[in-house]
């Protein structure tokens, strides 16, 4: 909070303090930015709009002096800007009359009002407001041009699953054997359509054979059973880019053992050296195989208009379902078998994912209830498990031309894995 009073009074936010003057100037500045930008929108003739350089800097200003003075004044003052808005809106006889101008000037108003409580707020909305009518073209033609009708719809599904489904699911453990939560599950949903509208978004921008492995291998750190499940849906969904989601699903492999190598680093270290070796060796291998797959894919060529939509919301729901699935029937076998031992615990958990798997068991070495040679096999065993949920949900997102090199790479990778931890030496 401000303290008013005369000007030259030094007012002091987070430390720093600041004169009663200078959160004027900050106000100026900012009404004469966007001022300039709408100044050279106006026009000439009967078509000018009413407010420029000028108006827009007083009216900032006077946002900034009511609320120094009185809550009072600034309500007042809103009113009174808001009907000369309403005034020059009316008086505007162009063939396309828009609000903008009106609009911004409200805006600027309060802007003003922020500098005397917090002005570094004030600026960033200020500078967001004249960046936004300076890219007013640019802003349209996207719209106009740029953006399809079914981009349009993703992206709004997309912010409704995320913004309102989400938030409105119980975040706890339900159902059989306490095994599945709502919120968890709605969040793997939200994430396969967030990964495939990011790889849409790279690839009209950069193209399939670059914009599809770089999501998948970023996506792969979240979750790679989830980027896999989102590429194999693009893959089944268009021909033509088939390629550039098998190698993002591939990079998202790469990625996923090198997360398995920091997060148990981090954990523990002592963890962390016994796994080194294979996880070297499968990163490797990994690493190998997304080269080829994005070499044969570098070849292909694809026109941005046969991407196909963003994402697939059935295919999202069908992987957290699968997923759900998978948590159940780990959470069924662990209380009929009445298995609690670390390596079961590893196994079931790595089904769902290999890094919480490896954590766990990185944390009883880092607690000193498991020493670091026993890391070694309850690590590998999750990472299996989670090997054969990349398969299951590869074959069944993707198909049989999409999950082949898939499988072949996890194999593979899996297969060097072990290869590593039988050569590994005994830290």
């Amino acid at each position: 909070m401000w303290h008013g009073g005369c000007c030259g009074t030094a007012v002091g936010v987070g430390g720093v303090t600041q004169t009663i003057e200078y959160r004027l100037g900050i106000a100026l500045a900012l009404g004469l930015l966007v001022g300039v930008e709408r100044e050279r929108r106006k026009g000439q003739g009967g078509h000018r709009t009413p407010a420029g350089i000028r108006t827009f800097a007083i009216v900032t200003l006077l946002g900034a002096v009511a609320a120094l003075l009185s809550p009072v004044l600034t309500a007042i003052g809103f009113v009174g800007v808001a009907a000369l808005a309403a005034l020059g809106f009316a008086k505007d006889k162009s063939p396309d009359p828009g609000a903008t101008t009106e609009v911004a000037l409200l805006v600027m108003f309060l802007v003003g009002s922020l500098t005397m409580r917090d002005p570094s707020r004030a600026t960033v909305v200020g500078i967001t407001v004249a960046v936004l009518l300076a890219a007013r073209e640019r802003l349209h033609r996207f719209v106009r041009d740029v953006l399809t009708a079914q981009e349009l719809a993703d992206g709004l599904a997309l912010a409704a699953a995320a913004l309102i489904v989400l938030p409105l699911l119980p975040d706890r453990a339900l159902g059989p054997f306490s095994a599945l939560n709502p919120r968890m599950l709605w969040r793997l949903v939200v994430l396969v359509m967030a990964i495939g509208a990011g790889g849409h978004v790279l690839s009209r921008g950069l193209g399939p054979r670059a914009g599809l492995p770089v999501i998948g291998f970023a996506s792969g750190f979240v979750s790679g059973t989830a980027a896999i499940g989102s590429m194999g849906a693009k893959a089944k969904e268009s021909e033509v880019q088939r390629l550039g989601a098998t190698s993002g699903a591939v990079f998202s492999i790469v990625s996923t053992f090198i997360q398995l190598g920091i997060v148990t680093f981090v954990t523990s270290a002592r963890a962390g050296r016994t796994v080194l070796v294979p996880i070297i060796a499968a990163a490797v291998v990994s690493t190998l195989g997304a080269l080829f797959i994005a070499r044969r894919a570098s070849k292909t060529k694809v026109e941005a208009d046969k991407l196909g939509r963003a994402f697939e919301p059935k295919a999202a729901i069908g992987f957290a379902l699968a997923v759900g699935a998978m948590l159940l029937l780990a959470a069924a076998l662990r209380q009929w078998l009445g298995a609690t031992g670390i390596l079961v615990g590893a196994a079931l958990t790595g089904f769902a994912d290999a890094h919480m798997s490896a954590i766990a068991v990185a944390a009883l070495v880092a607690n000193g209830k498991l020493e670091p040679s026993g890391a070694m096999l309850p690590i590998l065993v999750g990472t299996t498990t989670n090997c054969v949920s990349k398969v299951i949900v590869a074959w069944s997102a993707g198909g049989e031309a999409f999950a082949k090199p898939v499988i072949a790479v996890v194999l593979a990778a899996l297969a060097a894995c072990w290869a590593g931890a039988l050569l590994a030496p005994t830290w």
